[in-house]
């Protein structure tokens, strides 16, 4: 609670020292004094209302009334976001700073969020690798690309089309110069020593040099190039998950759950518990056992899982080729690269050790594996954490090309959406198994 209402510091401060008067044991008229103006301060700052304003915030983001007055250091990392989101969001503040807020948010809190700043009267500077998001509440676009910062008004997807629309413009500016650059210089080179047209020559030799090529420089944004090829297609039977429960630390996370996944099914997991759908996947994975039920896979399936936690695949000090050579069946360095320069790793960066890469560099490693992997099923649990929005991309492409079937969770609106073709949603006492889009699930346009 302390830590939401320091979103507004005069006001914190003026609870903090109030606090201190009031409990000194020798209480003098100035101290008297001194409270009655901190007192009206407070009121003008609607102090009374500060913990109840502070509470529906931590409520709105899915923080439960009995955790608002835990210490911070005994929430979990995801709820600490959440406190810390309600911190920034509290006091109507004149400007708001979000640096990439729905991250560990669940889709209920990003929701919710997109509501609250839609109807936010006041300024707000986002930076977000969620798409769909920044579609729902930004009204420009800063896009810092060759050195400079350029506004367009407009949502993501305005700027995205601008943007590649006003380059192809100026390649294409560029040409008809180059033409007529070429233009001027064969005439100059065919008349310049004839004196009837020594004239006109001259004349087009200073056209020449008035024409200047708009200098493209090369964009700073590299996109990875992420393609998903099974190395057999996959018969009827693809896979049965049968009466799948699991208990963990006296917790109930999965009970009874059951689906059949068929042909051409790409399939996103939504949950109530967020460690329902990685425990899922793990059991499904063959990484974890379940308490009862089974997991039955077609004869002709081969499978591929990208693990939400996948800091245990780099505990070596083996090179990023290296690495990667482990799961090739070409154990020959130029195909590895191959795979590697796809995904950014070019030159002496694929000789990198594995144990001192960012997130971003271990999924893209994670990535490059899949691929090399050549499994007909895919198996996705949150891939697009730590990606920046050129990987991400990439990554949504290679998911919609794939074709074999794929179960997935995502954070990432516009990846599920145009992903998933069937939608379960395991609650707490029922599953919900709709072949549906993800919007049409959740009944937005």
């Amino acid at each position: 609670m302390d830590t939401v209402i320091m979103g507004n510091d005069e006001l914190y401060k003026i609870m903090k020292e109030k606090d201190a008067i009031y409990a000194k044991p020798d209480f003098s008229e100035e101290d008297g004094m001194k409270a009655a103006k901190l007192e009206e301060r407070f009121a003008e700052l609607d102090g009374w209302n500060a913990e109840s304003d502070a509470a529906v915030l931590l409520n709105d983001l899915g923080i439960a009334p009995e955790k608002h007055y835990e210490l911070m250091s005994n929430l979990e990392a995801k709820d600490k976001v959440k406190v810390l989101l309600a911190q920034a969001l509290f006091g109507n503040p004149d400007i708001l700073l979000l640096d990439e807020p729905t991250n560990d948010l669940d889709l209920k809190s990003i929701s919710w969020l997109e509501e609250f700043l839609i109807n936010f009267e006041n300024t707000v500077i986002v930076v977000s690798h969620d798409r769909y998001f920044l579609n729902k509440v930004c009204t420009h676009i800063a896009d810092v690309d060759f050195g400079k910062i350029k506004v367009y008004p407009g949502n993501y997807d305005f700027w995205y089309e601008s943007s590649q629309l006003a380059l192809k413009q100026m390649k294409e500016a560029n040409k008809k110069k180059e033409e007529k650059i070429k233009e001027l210089q064969d005439f100059i080179a065919r008349f310049s020593a004839n004196a009837s047209k020594s004239k006109q020559a001259t004349s087009r030799k200073k056209s020449l040099e008035k024409i200047e090529l708009d200098e493209i420089k090369p964009s700073n944004r590299r996109y990875p190039y992420v393609d998903f090829k099974p190395d057999r297609e996959p018969g009827k039977e693809i896979l049965h998950v049968k009466n799948i429960s699991k208990t963990i630390n006296g917790e109930k996370i999965l009970d009874n759950i059951s689906f059949t996944v068929k042909q051409d099914d790409k399939i996103a997991f939504l949950a109530d518990n967020e460690n329902a759908k990685t425990v899922l996947f793990q059991i499904i994975a063959g990484e974890l056992e379940p308490d009862e039920g089974e997991v039955v896979w077609g004869t002709t399936i081969t499978s591929s899982y990208f693990p939400k936690d996948n800091n245990y695949l780099f505990e070596s000090d083996l090179s990023i080729t290296d690495w990667l050579r482990q799961y090739s069946k070409d154990p020959d360095e130029t195909y590895v690269r191959s795979f590697l320069g796809r995904m950014l790793f070019s030159g002496e960066e694929a000789l990198k050790k594995v144990n001192v890469l960012s997130g971003g560099e271990k999924v893209r490693c994670v990535l490059s594996k899949m691929m090399l992997s050549g499994a007909n099923f895919l198996i996705f649990d949150e891939p697009t954490n730590h990606l920046d929005m050129e990987s991400i991309t990439a990554l949504n492409e290679g998911m919609k090309k794939f074709k074999g079937n794929m179960l997935f969770t995502s954070h990432d609106h516009q990846l599920t959406q145009t992903v998933a073709n069937r939608i379960i949603d395991i609650k707490a006492d029922t599953v919900i198994d709709r072949e549906v889009t993800y919007n049409e699930y959740l009944g937005v346009e």
